[in-house]
Formats: C-alpha cells, sequence, structure tokens
C-alpha cells in the first residue's frame, strides 16, 4: 500500500519538469517487467507508487514559490500531462529538425517528433496543463498549457535552432534553456539599429559586386551568400568589447575572407585593390598605424593574408582585433589563434605559473563546413580547449557554411546530419542559424558570448547559407551542382531581401535604399582610383633584409661560475616537510658534485640550469610537450611531486631575482593542435622563450603542415617572426623505425634564407648555451625558430655530460673537433665529419684505437646554417689531406648527407675526395631488429675511423 507522502522531500522533489516525464514512462516499464527498472526507482515505485497529481502539485509550487500554483482537480489524465511533458522536451530535443535553417530549402523540416497527434495530444489536453510544468521560463503573456507548446515550437524551430542536450552539466543547460525560452538574448532592434544593419549588407554586397565587376575572372572566393557573417562579427566583437575584451583573435579560411578583411578589420579597399591588380600596395598602408599590416619578402596571395586593427569605443573601451595569417591548410589557423589567445590572457612578468585573464581576450574560429567535421585538428582544438595549459576561456566557433566543399555535397563530405556534429562530443552548445535572417545573425552572436563569458566554455554557431558563385569565380559550379545552383540562381541576395523587410516596416524607402548604394559606389570608385598603375617589373629577387640574411650576431652566453653555483642550490631546495621519492632526491642532490669538483653535468641537469638563468634574466619560458614535466626518459622532473599527499613543487618557481614566469605543461597527445598552439603564443608573446618537445621525433610527422605552412616560411610569406624551439628527441639505439628518427632531412630541407636553425647537439654544454642564445635574440630582429635534434641515450652519457667551467666561460661552436686528434698537421689524412649521437659513439671507440694521428673527427653541431667557413679553415690544417667523411646513422636519402654533400665538396680543396659512410638508401628510417641494428652500426664506425 502506498505511503502518505507529509514532506515534498519524499520522494519526487528531484523530478520536476521534464524529467516527470521520465518517471512515468519508465513506471508503464516497471508495470510490464521491474527486473528491467533501474533499482533505486524500482524501490520508489514499490514503496510509494507512481506520482500523483498531488505531487507533482506539490514539487512544482515549490519548485515555483508559488503555494496557490494547482493542477486543476478534474483536470486530464495524469498520462496526458505527462504526455505534454515529453512534448515539450522533445520540441527542445528536436526542434532543431523541424526549424527554418535552410535558405535554400524548407520543404523537408522534418516535425514528426513534435506533433500533437505522436503523443496522443488534444489542444483541448493542452489547455487544461499549467504553463510551469511545460516552460518556466515562458513570457508573462503565456497563460495555458498549448499557448507554451506554441510559444516553445516557436522558439525552437524559426530561424534560429538549438541543439544543447548533449550537455551534460545541469548548469549549463539550465541557462540555456532559460536564454532561449525567455528570449531575452534576442534584442529588439531600433530603426536606427535596423537601418546601419542594412547599410552594412549594402557595403558588403557592393563590395564583392564591385570586384566581380572591375576584376573579372580573378579568384576572391566570395562571401556571397554568408553575407551576415560581416554584421554578425560585428556584433559580436562590440558586445564583447562592451564586456571589457581588449583583444579578440580571428582565424578563418578563404571564404569571405577579402570582405571580413575590409569590413571588420578595416583594411583599405585601395590596398585590397591594389592586390587584385597587382600593383604596389605597401604605399597605401595607412599612417595614422591604427591598421597593422605586415609584408614579408616573398608574399602570399591576398586570401591568405591578416592584418590587425585598433577599435576604440571611448578611453575605456579600447580593443585590438586580428586577423590571423592562414594558408590553404585552413582548419590548421584555429590552435593557433588559441595560442594567440592564451598569451594575450597572461601577465608573464612575475615568478611562478603566470596569471590568467580569460576576459580580455577571446579567439574566433571560422570554419568550412566541410572542413569542421573532415580535418582532425578541429577536434584536437576541442580537446584541448578546458586543458590547465591551453584552455582561454571558451572560444567563439562560427562555421561558414555553404553547403558544399568545393564540389563535393554534403552527403559525400561527412557521415552526420550537421557539420556541427563534431562539438557534440565535447559537450559544446550549438545554435544554428539562417543566414538570410540578418537579426537572427545578431542574437546568435550575443548568445555566444553570454555563454563564453557566463561559463568560460567554446560555443559554434552554424551560420547556414550558401555559395553565390563557385568555389572560386573562375568555376562553373553548374557543371557539378546543377541542381543546387539552379536554385541559387534564382535566389535573392540578403541585402535585397532586408531592404524589402525594412521598406514594409516602413523604415526606409526604395529611394533611400538606392542611395545608400550609390554612396558606396562611389567611395569604392574613388578607392578604386588611388590604386598605382600595376608593376609590369616587379622584383624577382625577393631578397630577405639583411638582418635575417646575415645570420645570427654573437652572443655572450656563459654564466658567471658562482651564479650558476648559487641557482643550483636554489633548484635543490624544497619546502620542509616536502616528501620528494626518495630514489629520485638521491638523483637530484648528486648535481651538487659537478660544483665540488666530483661530478660532471647531464644533459637535463644543464637545461634545468639554462632555463633558470633565462628566468633570472627576466625572460618567460614556456615547456610543453607530451610528458614534460618529467621528461619522456625520466630526466628531467622539472615539477617534484609528494609522495605522501601528490602536492606539486616547481624548484623554478622559487629562484631569487628575476620576474619572469616559467611553465611547463604536460600536452595532450597530440602534435598539430599543440606545436600550432605554442608557434601562435610566440608570436603573440615574442619576448617568452617557447619549447615544444615530441615525446620522440619521429612524432613530429603530425605537425608536419605547421613546420611547413608557419614556422618555416611565416617570416618570407608574412613578416611573422617567431623564436619557438623544437626538442626533438634523435637517435638510433635499436628501437625500431619509430623511435629513431626526428627526420632531419625535412627541417634540412626546408631550410633557407636564414629562416631557421637547425641544430643536433652532441654535448650538454652545447644545449646550455644554444638555449641561452636562443633567449638572447627572442626580441632581436634576428629572432629565428630552433630546430634541435635532442638525444636519449645520451641523456646520461658521461663523454656528453659537461663541466661547470663549460657552463659557466664556454658558448655554443657551431663545429666541435674532437679532443686529442689533428695536432699532427702533416699526418692527417681524412677528416671525418657528423652530427650528434653518433659522434659520441666515435669518441668511445676511439678509446680503443692508438693509431690515429692520421685521423681527426669534426662534430658539425650547427647543420644549418652550415659552418663552411669553420669547416674550410680546418680543411686548409692539412696539406696531406686525402679525403672526407661525411658519417651518419641514417639511411643514405635521410639525414644530414644530401644537405652536407655539395657544401663539403665546395669547400674541400681539389684532389680531397668526399665520401658517404652509414646505412644504404632505406625506404624505412631503421631496423627493426637491436641486434641487427648494433651489428650495422658497429660497421658504421669501423668504416669511419679505421683505415
Amino acid at each position: 500500500m502506498k505511503k502518505q507522502s507529509t514532506n515534498i522531500e519524499e520522494p519526487w522533489k528531484d523530478f520536476y519538469g521534464p524529467n516527470l516525464g521520465y518517471v512515468m514512462e519508465v513506471y508503464e516499464q516497471f508495470l510490464t517487467d521491474p527486473s528491467e527498472v533501474d533499482p533505486e526507482l524500482r524501490k520508489l515505485f514499490e514503496e510509494w507508487g507512481p506520482p500523483t497529481v498531488e505531487d507533482m502539485n506539490t514539487v512544482a509550487s515549490a519548485g515555483q514559490g508559488d503555494s496557490s500554483f494547482q493542477l486543476p482537480a478534474q483536470a486530464t489524465p495524469l498520462s496526458k500531462v505527462v504526455a505534454a511533458v515529453k512534448l515539450a522536451d522533445n520540441i527542445r530535443t528536436y526542434g532543431h529538425l523541424a526549424a527554418d535553417i535552410d535558405p535554400l530549402n524548407d520543404k523537408h523540416r522534418d516535425t514528426r517528433r513534435i506533433e500533437l497527434s505522436e503523443f496522443n495530444l488534444t489542444e483541448a489536453d493542452l489547455k487544461a496543463v499549467p504553463v510551469d510544468f511545460l516552460c518556466p521560463n515562458a513570457p508573462s503573456h503565456i497563460k495555458d498549457g498549448l499557448q507554451a507548446i506554441n510559444h516553445l515550437k516557436a522558439v525552437y524551430t524559426k530561424k534560429l535552432a538549438f541543439e544543447y542536450a548533449h550537455v551534460h552539466e545541469l548548469e549549463e543547460k539550465n541557462w540555456l534553456r532559460e536564454k532561449i525560452e525567455s528570449e531575452t538574448y534576442f534584442e529588439v532592434l531600433t530603426k536606427e539599429q535596423k537601418v546601419s544593419l542594412l547599410k552594412r549588407l549594402a557595403e558588403v554586397d557592393g563590395f564583392e559586386k564591385f570586384i566581380h565587376r572591375t576584376f573579372v575572372g580573378q579568384k576572391r572566393f566570395s562571401i556571397e551568400g554568408l553575407d551576415t557573417m560581416v554584421p554578425l562579427l560585428d556584433e559580436l566583437i562590440r558586445y564583447s568589447v562592451d564586456y571589457g575584451a581588449k583583444t579578440v583573435n580571428i582565424g578563418m579560411a578563404h571564404r569571405g575572407r577579402l570582405n571580413v578583411l575590409a569590413h571588420v578589420i578595416g583594411k583599405p579597399y585601395e590596398m585590397i585593390f591594389a592586390e587584385f591588380q597587382h600593383a604596389p600596395s605597401k604605399d597605401l598602408i595607412p599612417s595614422e598605424g591604427s591598421i597593422g599590416i605586415t609584408y614579408g619578402w616573398t608574399g602570399d596571395v591576398k586570401y591568405h593574408l591578416g592584418a590587425d586593427r585598433e577599435i576604440s569605443k571611448g578611453e575605456s573601451k579600447r580593443a585590438r582585433v586580428t586577423l590571423a595569417n592562414n594558408p590553404s591548410h585552413l582548419e590548421v589557423v584555429s590552435p593557433i589563434v588559441a595560442g594567440y589567445t592564451r598569451a594575450a590572457q597572461e601577465e608573464r612578468e612575475q615568478k611562478g605559473y603566470p596569471s590568467q585573464s580569460p576576459e580580455t581576450s577571446y579567439a574566433v574560429m571560422i570554419h568550412g563546413d566541410a572542413a569542421f567535421p573532415g580535418q582532425g585538428v578541429v577536434a584536437e582544438t576541442f580537446n584541448m580547449s578546458q586543458l590547465k595549459g591551453y584552455g582561454t576561456g571558451g572560444s567563439i566557433h562560427l562555421i561558414a557554411n555553404n553547403m558544399i566543399g568545393f564540389t563535393t555535397d554534403s552527403y559525400d563530405s561527412r557521415s552526420t546530419k550537421y557539420a556541427s556534429d563534431t562539438a557534440k562530443g565535447f559537450e559544446v552548445p550549438i545554435v544554428h542559424v539562417n543566414a538570410d535572417d540578418p537579426e537572427a545573425c545578431l542574437a546568435a552572436a550575443v548568445l555566444a558570448y553570454e555563454y563564453r563569458k557566463t561559463f568560460g566554455k567554446d560555443f559554434v554557431i552554424d551560420l547556414i547559407g550558401y555559395r553565390r558563385f563557385g568555389h572560386n569565380e573562375m568555376d562553373e559550379p553548374m557543371v557539378t551542382n546543377p541542381l543546387m545552383y539552379k536554385v541559387i540562381n534564382e535566389h535573392p541576395n540578403v541585402k535585397n531581401m532586408y531592404a524589402d523587410k525594412l521598406i514594409q516596416e516602413g523604415l526606409v524607402t526604395k529611394d533611400d535604399v538606392a542611395k545608400m548604394d550609390k554612396e558606396i559606389e562611389e567611395k569604392l570608385k574613388a578607392a578604386y582610383e588611388k590604386v598605382p598603375s600595376k608593376d609590369d617589373d616587379p622584383d624577382t629577387v625577393l631578397a630577405p633584409p639583411a638582418y635575417v640574411a646575415n645570420g645570427l650576431p654573437d652572443i655572450d652566453t656563459s654564466v658567471d661560475y658562482e651564479k650558476l653555483q648559487g641557482i643550483n642550490e636554489e633548484l635543490l631546495q624544497w619546502p620542509d616537510g616536502f616528501n620528494v621519492f626518495k630514489k629520485l632526491e638521491k638523483i637530484l642532490k648528486r648535481r651538487n658534485l659537478a660544483f665540488e669538483g666530483k661530478g660532471k653535468i647531464d644533459w637535463a641537469h644543464a637545461e634545468t640550469l639554462a632555463f633558470a638563468s633565462i628566468v633570472k634574466d627576466g625572460t618567460p619560458i614556456r615547456l610543453t610537450g607530451q610528458d614534460s614535466q618529467r621528461g619522456t626518459f625520466a630526466q628531467r622532473h622539472l615539477v617534484l611531486h609528494d609522495v605522501q599527499s601528490g602536492e606539486e613543487y616547481v624548484p623554478l618557481h622559487h629562484i631569487k631575482e628575476g620576474n619572469a614566469s616559467f611553465v611547463v605543461h604536460n600536452s595532450p597527445l597530440t602534435e598539430a593542435s599543440v606545436v600550432g598552439y605554442e608557434y601562435g603564443y610566440n608570436v603573440f608573446a615574442p619576448e617568452t622563450l617557447v619549447l615544444w618537445e615530441a615525446q620522440f621525433g619521429d612524432f613530429s610527422n603530425m605537425a608536419q603542415v605547421m613546420f611547413d605552412q608557419f614556422i618555416a616560411s611565416g617570416r618570407a610569406k608574412w613578416g611573422q617572426k617567431t623564436g619557438l624551439v623544437m626538442l626533438l628527441p634523435h637517435g638510433y639505439e635499436g628501437q625500431g623505425p619509430e623511435h629513431s628518427s626526428a627526420r632531419l632531412e625535412r627541417y634540412l630541407q626546408l631550410a633557407g634564407e636564414h629562416n631557421w636553425t637547425v641544430a643536433n647537439c652532441s654535448t650538454a654544454s652545447q644545449y646550455f648555451h644554444i638555449l641561452r642564445r636562443q633567449a638572447a635574440i627572442l626580441q632581436k630582429e634576428e629572432v629565428r625558430p630552433l630546430v634541435i635534434m635532442t638525444p636519449k641515450s645520451l641523456l646520461r652519457n658521461q663523454f656528453a655530460a659537461a663541466t661547470a667551467e663549460e657552463l659557466s666561460s664556454g658558448q655554443f661552436h657551431s663545429v666541435l673537433e674532437q679532443k686529442g686528434l689533428g695536432e699532427n698537421l702533416d699526418a692527417v689524412e681524412r677528416v671525418v665529419l657528423c652530427s650528434g649521437k653518433i659522434g659520441i659513439d666515435i669518441e668511445e671507440k676511439l678509446q680503443e684505437i692508438e693509431d690515429k694521428d692520421w685521423l681527426h673527427v669534426l662534430r658539425v653541431e650547427e647543420i644549418y646554417p652550415f659552418p663552411k667557413g669553420e669547416i674550410a679553415e680546418i680543411f686548409n690544417r692539412y696539406s696531406n689531406l686525402k679525403e672526407v667523411i661525411w658519417v651518419q646513422e641514417e639511411p643514405k636519402n635521410m639525414g644530414a648527407w644530401t644537405f652536407a654533400e655539395p657544401r663539403l665538396r665546395e669547400v674541400a680543396k681539389d684532389g680531397v675526395e668526399v665520401h658517404y659512410v652509414g646505412r644504404r638508401r632505406r625506404s624505412s628510417p631503421s631496423e627493426g631488429e637491436p641486434t641487427v641494428h648494433k651489428k650495422e652500426q658497429s660497421r658504421i664506425i669501423k668504416e669511419a675511423i679505421t683505415r
């Protein structure tokens, strides 16, 4: 028998609203087969039976704080109330399927899940259901359940549609439901605002049409069909600046880029026209400096270029809006602008981890509809969004959805209904908006930013439009997509539709619109008249500036011995009561021996001292990578863990002097997005030594696009400087083809115009000094990225270790000469050159050889720029030199040989032969069998240093 409920705490208080429908559905299953019901609910049903009308009244009135709230005594049966609740929930969940969000086709809207007949309901049934059961946030004019359902249908099925059922956090879901159903985010525009919106659409439209007529047949990747993207961005920026944003970073693909540059960033029309006309454009950069436009020396096509501008809404509301440079690998810019944003949010002039202010900066990532689900870097970027080392307080994602990818229809482009579905796996709310409704687009922008501001999480706006022309304006889309383009060709543009709407509302006249169009046309013509004549004799040399071409200046990287010793002592102190793992404590405490003349400084020790000295000098450091806190090879231990409490302690946060932050984060298991993020961070924070470490060097394969399109070439294309450091573990130890080679050859193939430094250091002291050299050039014009092949087995090898004196008084050497060799100038007949780990292998083998006067060994520590001058000087010492050998671990078609060979032949004297010693040409980097590796490695070394 059912117990009498005297308190709403027992038992249905947690099942108010849509959950009551769920309870009743489960109760029906309980009556059929109790064993299939969740044990807790089964127990409730057994003790209490199903919730009654009285239960529902009690819970509802408590939820509303209204003791007068009652379900009518003669109401529709409880099953009808439950059905109505289910209907309301279905509208929330599936309303987007019935929404008017496709500007080209509103005939296939699926209303089946939200029809009254599907729930055996009539309008009379609904009228008897209280509003608060169905829509607690309904506007005050909603008086009964039927009006509430009609309100929900209107809210969820118009030109804005929502998906948030996949959001698990109840607070977020309730917030979204309240905002959407109360429509407080949807501002009613004044006459002035509507006319201003029309003018913006007219500017967008007029710009595209002017280019179409003036530069016939040229590519521009027109925005037409997604014109409302520009006023949407305007609204997003306006709204966010009102709430304190100081930096807005935008990353986007080609579609509409020129229009965004012109109208959102403010790039002058005449500059864009000059680029179309292949005329000089640098002289057209505004002199007031409010627009930031940079150029490299080789340049890039106009729809890859970025720019930035300062906008001002009074002295207290200033912001910098940046559109990032972007190659044709479109989505890879997403993690880069996330890196920009984190750098803009952080305060690095302090010890420890930098403080972060997410409200000051955010990213807008504009995606293509085919690329959003198609490119894995999008999911990688979502995955980073809430991580400690990478979070930015939420990004706004805008899908520029023209419902086609080049010539590929959506059904061939993805396996899901919407382009935005990738975001669901990360619980990111999604709003779909019809691009033909400008006012709805502005509302979507407001909702997106309010959610980001409230919860610090990402939000997706799926802007659904179309593409007026082909993929570019030289394509004829009727060839491949005739049905779609028949509809598009007959479809009016959004500016004309909105103008007609305002004419009907009596806000403007046809003459007003015509006058507006004429003024815009005259402005475009005036800008075009400023464009210089086409340059018929352009500079084909395109040389880099002298400070790039001349290489790095000489820099003193030594550190006073006593200062270095003091740093070492500080790094080996931790708070009383902090319990370091005993074995690790012994290893770390041994580091004092090097300053007592009883030991050497290994690789990780030298690195830590370098970091500490750099921070002490006032340069912030950010190091990330998979397992970088400990080090892949358990060598680093920059973050200590208390074995009893798990508390963390970072010694580098507690060194004396130097107000600069130090950051080391373990990265997610991804390379492309992390490398892009760190590149972006360094571009935006050029004073910071930013290092990315691959777990194994060959894992950088997954980030190859970042090396190719940004790090190696960004300065030549866009004038975009970076001093990013890439640490790539490299060396052949018999661990198989996937853990041997960092693909050194790839970085050398990309080397040119002193675009970066590629090093393969063999000693801890060399590593110490090259890190300090990199830190010293960060804010100089000579700055460039640094690629270092770092060791694995050499991390603890005593032949690679350094003395404290080598750190305190030494410097980085591009070439190291093997000690004890080459002293008898007349006897040397062979010079062996190598790089990295194999140099240490050779040094160890040399200990076994007595007759070696005829031999000299050089380690090329900096392979690019190749130290031809130093090598030539060494060769010239030896009058009886007969042969030069390049020896390497990598196969002949890999490693540095193909890069070094022509340069060695250039500096070798006439009659001196240049040979290769190493593995034969291979398709795979190394052997998979350790014993075979050892045998082959032994052969290579023996052949190189014996007669």
